[in-house]
């Protein structure tokens, strides 16, 4: 059920922007990110509001054309309108869709781009082409979307598949999106690499911070940066260079580790390395503070940030099921050529209403 309240949206932009007018809004970056990322928020929901209801009322002129030409010249005269209205009606549907969507993000990032990382498990070969497998998924994804990749680094397995990609995904509520994508996959099939046609099981981990503006301001000692440089190669094909100046950074007290490899320069892989750097501390800050939550609530282990979330079994029959909303489909091939948004969807409605109870 949508609530729609447009006199509380009005006054809300209207307070944000008398906010982001103070001559000293900058003064606290992290709180002007947040009032800036709310003004967005607001501003495009009244923005979808007010199209919404334009559609709405056009498609009632036509059903009242409609009911006026029946009476004058009978319905089949009428059946052109009448397929108006219906056609008009359909497009006001899926921009509800839209809005009921917008409705499930309340996160600072949720309405910005999203950087995906995807690491093979334990597995070798196997597990590689389930990361290769994975990466498509997400593309193929992002594609029907509308949204804008790039992959900043993808190395290459022994034999086949990834051992290692990062992906930044551009587009509108990117982040809040994917970030249901977070956790371990699991894929059951006949091994493509096995003589003896025998069924393998592969797990592959995917992580999603948010990409954050350069002027987010996020804690970072230099001495406790570990800087690499390597000659990229392999599966980024023509999305990454072939120099030394590929860029790998490891943040030694948390262990987080960055690669970019997709830019021209060492200098600008470095830059791009340090923006995914933020995202991730970032990402890593509010999985602890909602762990917190979760231990006050004494709901620790409904959290499952880095256990197996789904399964895409492909033998000895066809199935992929998420195992925190139990939302399930026969048609495997569909889910790996990126039809996830049922599953995206099931997920946040389910964590809207943890976080609302």
């Amino acid at each position: 059920m949508i609530t729609f309240d447009p006199p509380s949206l009005e006054k809300t932009v209207t307070e944000l922007e008398s906010r982001m007018q103070a001559p000293d809004f900058w003064s606290d970056r992290a709180g002007a990110a947040r009032v800036s990322s709310g003004y967005r928020r607001a501003k495009r929901r009244l923005k979808r509001y007010r199209h919404i209801e334009a559609e709405v009322g056009d498609a009632g002129a036509m059903v009242e054309m409609a009911r006026e030409e029946a009476e004058a010249a009978g319905l089949e005269a009428a059946a052109g309108f009448v397929g108006e209205a219906w056609g008009s009606l359909s497009q006001t549907l899926a921009h509800l869709s839209q809005l009921e969507e917008e409705r499930l993000f309340s996160g600072e990032y949720d309405d910005g781009d999203a950087v995906v990382t995807i690491h093979p498990g334990a597995g070798g070969t196997e597990s590689q082409d389930w990361a290769e497998m994975l990466l498509r998924m997400y593309l193929r994804w992002a594609d029907r979307r509308g949204f804008k990749t790039e992959i900043n680094e993808a190395t290459a397995g022994d034999e086949a598949g990834l051992k290692s990609a990062t992906v930044t995904i551009h587009g509108e509520n990117a982040y809040g999106l994917l970030s249901s994508e977070r956790g371990v996959h699991r894929l059951v099939r006949i091994s493509p690499f096995d003589a003896a046609r025998r069924r393998h099981t592969s797990f592959t981990a995917v992580e999603v911070s948010p990409l954050v503006e350069e002027d987010v301001e996020v804690e970072i000692d230099e001495k406790d940066l570990r800087v690499e440089t390597y000659r990229a190669s392999g599966a980024g094909g023509q999305h990454v260079n072939k120099t030394d100046s590929a860029v790998r950074i490891t943040h030694t007290p948390t262990g987080v580790v960055v690669q970019c490899q997709n830019e021209r320069s060492q200098i600008s892989n470095r830059n791009t390395a340090m923006k995914l750097l933020k995202g991730k501390l970032l990402e890593l800050e509010e999985r602890r503070r909602l762990e917190e939550m979760e231990k006050e609530r004494g709901e620790l282990a409904e959290i499952a940030w880095g256990s197996q979330i789904r399964s895409y079994v492909l033998a000895p029959y066809q199935m992929v099921k998420d195992h925190r909303t139990g939302h399930e489909t026969g048609n495997a091939q569909a889910v790996l050529d990126g039809d996830i948004d049922d599953f995206i969807h099931e997920y946040l409605v389910l964590k809207a209403g943890k976080v609302s109870g």
